[in-house]
């Protein structure tokens, strides 16, 4: 008996791993004839379910996994996806404060309960779990980076440049963040350190087009005309749609004049 089980198990994860997942589900479920209470396979199932899109039955064992096992983190988190892409996000909410209130140290549950709060535009409870993820990883770029983020569609810019920051000593090579950081010292009128964000953006990738253009702009507020030709040429040779280029073309002429 212990055998074919094995070799049930297999074939699923076998085919899961193939994506073929009505398989996968057809072995899970023999497996679960023999270990009915089994909450990973219940997750598994679920998980199944959630990829052909049959929503309520991936729901109806994702929550029969977490009443065999309410401290399965994963399942929480493959439950509020599910609620999510039916736009159910309160009871995605409830879900993730009630596995954040039964297990408060897991970060990963904080971060999902977060995110869900900016989806509700719960910013302050948002931000709330993001501190408490950093009080107990104080490293943890991905909560400075969110809370930055919701900083800076606050338009408190001064702490999401100081977030940023935070991540950017642990990250120095992601065009993106230099990016972000950039566009936020420039809402604060801090021209300086947006044109070295910005130098620094192209600086890890030369093709991140959206920083020629910022430091063309930024130089010619500076009237620094020259340099803000330099970067308006070289943001022309990207690939841009005809009245973007126009309008740089335009913007050349003048100031060339």
């Amino acid at each position: 008996m212990e055998n074919e089980i094995n070799i049930n198990l297999q074939q699923a994860l076998d085919a899961f791993k193939a994506t073929d997942y009505e398989k996968a589900v057809e072995s899970f479920l023999k497996v679960l004839e023999e270990d009915k209470n089994n909450p990973n396979i219940l997750n598994n199932i679920g998980l199944c379910y959630a990829k052909l899109a049959k929503d309520d039955l991936a729901i109806e064992y994702f929550l029969k996994a977490l009443s065999f096992n309410p401290k399965s983190v994963q399942t929480y988190i493959n439950l509020a996806d599910v609620y999510y892409r039916n736009k159910n996000i309160i009871e995605a909410i409830n879900l993730l404060e009630n596995g954040v209130t039964l297990m408060p140290q897991e970060i990963a549950l904080k971060h999902y309960l977060s995110r869900f709060y900016v989806e509700d535009c719960r910013y302050d409870l948002a931000m709330d779990q993001l501190f408490e993820i950093l009080d107990i990883d104080e490293d943890n770029v991905d909560a400075y980076w969110d809370l930055g983020n919701i900083q800076f569609e606050l338009g408190d810019y001064d702490s999401a440049a100081e977030n940023y920051e935070n991540v950017l000593e642990k990250v120095t090579d992601n065009a993106v963040l230099y990016y972000q950081t950039a566009i936020t010292y420039e809402a604060n009128d801090n021209t300086d350190k947006a044109i070295s964000n910005h130098l620094k953006a192209i600086s890890c990738n030369e093709n991140f087009h959206p920083s020629y253009k910022k430091l063309g702009i930024l130089f010619l507020a500076r009237n620094d005309k020259e340099s803000a030709i330099e970067y308006f040429q070289d943001y022309l040779n990207f690939d841009l749609p005809s009245d973007e280029k126009k309008n740089i073309e335009d913007i050349i002429s003048r100031i060339s004049n």
